[in-house]
């Protein structure tokens, strides 16, 4: 028989003595235990031994709706809190102070469900324009600049358009479309708009040739080149992508910024999200649905805006 607070201290002393955790992990599962003690205390149940799943998964529930003496706690936080609980239970079991761990079946609440990254298209646009112009002579930049608009005008992740060769775009002038390869080698035509087909156009005609040049190898079919003459890597890209962000004054850009922004931009503009499913090549219009999150807050200013019983 042991009571909750006694294993909590022990549990602690464990965690900061044999794991070596952090100062500031010990004193939040020290926070997260107390609470958990004091919980347990308002249902009677003093001693390890009283306490059953439902108490376990009550106080999980509890955490999130707070009371007089607790604020309601985040889900981050919640989180951690049943991990604190968990383990708790689990050092019990193995230091004999507990027949069973009534804490095995509850588990953490899942994350929220994070937003896609976007920008606005403004931003995009001062994105693109830190690349470079169509109408520069180094071959580098036509390229960035090819690289960004064709990321932006397909919605292509960044491994389909560094994995694109020279033969996908055979008849692009005559088809504005692009045959993409994506996940599991399954392919998808998706429509080219006229800037990427144009700045495209730029880099094949006077920049790929320059940067090809330099290749010390047999020449690469990819369509996008490093400064070797070589496939230009994922990484590549990236760093293309961080360097005109770094420009332009962007934070928090990543490689699938223009993705998550060509998905939103076409949702904000009415597309149908079947459509919107289909050029981003997701199996399954489940994955694409995450970007109508993206588009509430918009409606619900749009709704404020105009409803005329909006706001009372």
């Amino acid at each position: 028989m042991a009571s909750v607070s006694g294993a909590a201290e022990r549990f602690l002393q464990y965690l900061v003595v044999e794991r070596g955790l952090a100062a500031n992990t010990v004193q939040s599962y020290d926070r997260d235990l107390r609470r958990y003690a004091d919980f347990l205390a308002g249902r009677g149940r003093d001693d390890l031994a009283h306490v059953t799943g439902l108490d376990v998964a009550e106080f999980r529930a509890a955490l999130r709706t707070g009371n007089d003496a607790h604020p309601p706690l985040a889900v981050s936080s919640v989180g951690r809190a049943v991990v604190a609980v968990r383990g708790l239970h689990a050092f019990a079991v193995r230091e004999g102070l507990a027949a069973g761990d009534p804490a095995r079946e509850v588990a953490p609440p899942a994350p929220a469900k994070r937003l896609p990254k976007a920008i606005s298209i403004d931003a995009v646009e001062k994105l693109l324009d830190a690349a470079g112009s169509t109408g520069d002579s180094d071959p580098r930049i036509l390229r960035d600049r090819a690289l960004l608009e064709f990321l932006y005008g397909t919605g292509a992740r960044i491994s389909e358009a560094t994995g694109l060769d020279v033969d996908d775009l055979d008849h692009l002038a005559q088809d504005p479309a692009v045959l993409l390869t994506g996940k599991g080698g399954k392919q998808r035509y998706v429509p080219v708009g006229s800037y990427a087909v144009g700045a495209l156009g730029a880099y094949l005609v006077r920049g790929r040739p320059a940067l090809a040049a330099k290749a010390a190898r047999k020449q690469t079919p990819a369509v996008f080149l490093n400064a070797r003459g070589g496939r230009l890597t994922r990484q590549g890209a990236w760093g293309i992508l961080r360097a005109a962000a770094r420009r332009c004054g962007a934070a928090d850009v990543s490689p699938h910024t223009l993705r998550h922004s060509f998905a939103t931009h076409l949702l904000d503009g009415g597309a149908d999200i079947r459509v919107v499913q289909e050029l981003l090549g997701h199996a399954s219009v489940t994955t694409t649905q995450v970007y109508t999150l993206v588009t509430v807050d918009k409606l619900r200013e749009v709704y404020a805006a105009a409803h005329p019983r909006a706001f009372d």
